[in-house]
């Protein structure tokens, strides 16, 4: 069995063959993934529970809400009201992505932060971890410096915990935040050649406080690079994973997602038909 932990399918990009993807992946042993609720900025945090609740056969999904930090600077007092009603749905089992992202600086950094607390408030209030994007400017720490920093401030205290998604920082950044309750998510780019500081950190971890996630449509996997990402896809990460490791793919997939399940607290019973309860 397989989870992916993270992946974008309410866009444009699997419009025409959504349903084809979410076999594709149940084929492949995925029975749960997690839609992030991002969409094309933040009049569109309902999109991924408007998925997890419209699709009724294949892999359970589940849904977040969140702002971006790349369209950190457009919220509105009105986005994160609607935001809190929607974290009342039990399909909703975490707040984000939302961090920092100073490589592409799409919205000021100052802005950034405000926007990244502010969630924090929420997510904390509404009682759900927080799933965490970072990128750093390039050759830098920057952005790793001030998201564990304000992390550390803002959220460490809640017992709540939250996902580092789609790691690329070093083993440093990886251990601080385990300490402060998070698990760590690795993807597609694991798999390539130049990502030797990200398969360091997956060989070190503990195997109980990892995810793998496709973050699609992006970062596809090899051999499939340069393609548009699935959930299908994951299996490749957990190859990699279990290469690392001395694992076979099967036994990193069942181990991902028992951590998966156990973190979000959801039934290992029948994950295909249960929700989170809160």
């Amino acid at each position: 069995m397989f989870v992916d932990s993270h992946c974008h399918l309410d866009g444009p990009r699997f419009q025409k063959d959504r349903d084809q993807v979410l076999a594709r992946a149940q084929e492949v042993g995925v029975e749960a993934m997690l839609v992030i609720g991002n969409g094309e900025g933040p009049d569109d945090v309902d999109c991924a529970l408007k998925l997890a609740e419209s699709v009724k056969e294949g892999p359970a999904i589940y849904a977040t809400v969140g702002i971006h930090p790349h369209e950190a600077r457009l919220a509105k007092e009105e986005h994160y009201a609607r935001m809190e009603q929607l974290a009342r749905n039990p399909k909703v089992i975490a707040w984000g992505e939302m961090g920092l992202d100073y490589y592409y600086d799409h919205s000021p950094r100052e802005i950034q932060q405000q926007v990244f607390v502010r969630q924090m408030e929420l997510a904390r209030a509404a009682g759900l971890p927080i799933i965490i994007h970072c990128r750093p400017s390039e050759n830098s720490e920057d952005s790793w410096t001030d998201c564990l920093r304000l992390i550390r401030e803002h959220w460490s205290g809640s017992g709540l915990g939250g996902v580092l998604h789609c790691f690329t920082g070093e083993e440093s950044h990886a251990r601080t935040a385990l300490v402060m309750g998070f698990v760590i998510s690795f993807a597609g780019n694991l798999t390539y050649p130049k990502a030797e500081n990200i398969r360091r950190v997956a060989k070190v971890i503990p195997m109980d406080r990892m995810f793998i996630e496709t973050d699609s449509p992006y970062l596809a996997p090899i051999p499939h690079r340069g393609k548009r990402n699935e959930p299908a896809f994951v299996v490749e990460t957990a190859r990699q994973i279990g290469e690392l490791r001395g694992m076979d793919r099967e036994e990193v997939g069942r181990m991902t997602s028992e951590n998966f399940y156990r973190f979000f607290d959801i039934s290992l019973t029948n994950p295909l038909a249960v929700e989170k309860s809160r």
